[in-house]
């Protein structure tokens, strides 16, 4: 049994390192390939998808599977979670056939160059073209994960980016906090207009400034910069391998703290991933856990953290250096105004914490209609539209800072947005606890010392790996599962006391 067990760890090795190179090359392609690679590239990319699902799919592997499950009782626990997240890895890959792999491979790098432009250009027809085949694909997969799991299409697709998750579960937390925002977004308003406007900031601000301001505060948080880089993409993100992590932000030298709060949230991403267990590399439970955690990782740091009146206080002085600023409007209080301001608008990666939950909502709705076939790519722009006037309050002027704003769909990833507002919720919990059991968090934020959040982090969250389930390692660092309470604590502390 035990050299079944080896032999698939073997065999995972390898395909983590299929999976590092895809990683990379998807890095490359967001940030520094010109378009004239891209078919290359999607041919390079496709042939490793395809590579990677011939090795999972291979009968030996699935023969050794059960082989390791017929007697786990003897591994032990890190080795057991590894064999359930085999498990998950090959019941993925096997519901799908190589050509359907490599169809998704080619159709989502294809889109996505096309969206690059179309966005550009306010181009909603060329992007409703190269989406189509994509949305078609995406309901082949659906189709195909659903009739392998027994569940829904959606649950299909959302387990991908969360394992178990189940849009029941969702649902009720959505229908909680949906019942809770409207309410406290106007007190939260009301309360903002009875103090003091932000003053605005001057500008312009140097991309080179903006630039070294990042890297210094990504330091202070802990990233590690033998391990990691930063870099500029048209959407940030996160990508590379835990040992070579890669983020990406975008500038503005109109406007510093959008660009900032994006290496920040990012630099939670890679925190986490840097932090992800050394002794399991390229195995599947030494990978992270889901999008949930992930993403509450990412909010942790930027929301929670980087947003609160503690760490301005810390990053004030660094601010008034670096950009020469002086003045009332380059105090730590108003920098507080600025960061914690509410107000509803079209971009979601620029939202506030209040009311980002409403842009997630917004487009859970449609992603969910667009792939049962109740609302057709034509018809999308008008749905965003009705549904920002709805949830916020917004007119939608045109399709760029609308429907085609992310890069979600475009590659594809139909399932993985409701993953941002269970994260925020999972942030608050997370770090309500970790202040609760070690008292030199908060204090040490203010002074520039996170080592404390780092360690708690690590010893909770980022060490787990995937040992644990999402809620599991909840209940292991907070005492319960993911629930709205801590977030909805959270929202009421800030914007209304």
């Amino acid at each position: 049994m035990m050299k079944s067990y080896k032999a698939l760890e073997k065999q995972f090795h390898r395909i983590g390192a299929i999976n590092g190179a895809l990683a990379m090359l998807g890095w490359d392609q967001a940030t520094m390939m010109p378009d004239g690679g891209a078919r290359a590239r999607s041919e390079q990319m496709a042939t490793l998808n395809v590579l990677r699902h011939e090795w999972i799919t291979d009968p030996g592997l699935g023969d050794r599977l059960g082989e390791a499950e017929a007697q786990k009782a003897k591994l032990n626990d890190w080795q057991r979670a590894n064999l359930r997240e085999m498990q998950r890895q090959w019941r993925h890959a096997t519901a799908l056939t190589p050509k359907l792999v490599a169809l998704r491979s080619r159709t989502t790098m294809a889109c996505e160059m096309v969206w690059r432009k179309a966005r550009r250009d306010d181009d909603f027809k060329s992007f409703a073209k190269g989406f189509k085949p994509v949305l078609e694909m995406v309901r082949e997969v659906a189709a195909a994960k659903s009739a392998a799991f027994g569940v829904g299409a959606y649950d299909a697709l959302l387990d991908e980016y969360e394992p178990g998750g189940k849009s029941a579960t969702i649902d009720k937390l959505f229908a909680d906090l949906g019942s809770f925002l409207p309410d406290f977004i106007d007190r939260a308003l009301v309360k903002q207009d009875k103090r003091k406007a932000p003053l605005p900031l001057q500008g312009p601000f140097a991309t080179e400034t903006q630039r070294a301001v990042g890297l210094k505060l990504m330091k202070a948080l802990g990233f590690d910069f033998n391990h990691g880089r930063l870099d500029v993409s048209l959407h940030p993100f996160t990508g590379g391998i835990p040992d070579d992590v890669r983020i990406t932000t975008r500038y503005s030298e109109d406007d510093f703290t959008k660009a900032l709060m994006g290496v920040l949230h990012e630099t939670g991403h890679a925190l986490y991933e840097l932090g992800l267990p050394k002794a399991w590399r390229d195995q599947p439970v030494g990978e992270s856990r889901g999008m949930v955690l992930h993403e509450s990782q990412s909010l942790l740091v930027e929301m929670q953290v980087c947003r609160g009146a503690d760490f301005l206080i810390f990053a004030a002085p660094l601010l008034r250096k670096a950009f020469k600023g002086s003045g009332e409007a380059w105090s730590e209080a108003n920098l507080l105004r600025i960061y914690a301001r509410v107000k509803p608008d079209l971009i979601r990666v620029d939202a506030d914490e209040v009311t980002y939950p409403a842009h997630v909502i917004l487009r859970y709705r449609l992603e969910q209609a667009m792939l049962s076939g109740d609302l057709p790519v034509s018809d999308l722009p008008h749905a965003w539209h009705d549904g920002m006037q709805t949830l916020l309050g917004v007119e939608v002027h045109n399709d760029a800072q609308g429907c085609m704003q992310d890069i979600h769909w475009p590659s594809g990833a139909i399932g993985y947005f409701p993953t941002y507002t269970l994260g925020a919720m999972a942030a608050a919990q997370l770090f309500a606890a970790a202040k609760a059991q070690d008292a030199a968090i908060q204090p040490g934020i203010a002074k520039g010392d996170f080592k404390p959040l780092l360690r708690w982090l690590r010893a909770n969250v980022h060490g787990k790996g995937s040992l644990l389930t999402t809620d599991e390692l909840l209940r292991q660092a907070t005492g319960k599962p993911l629930g709205t309470a801590a977030f909805k604590a959270h929202l009421k502390t800030r914007y209304l006391n």
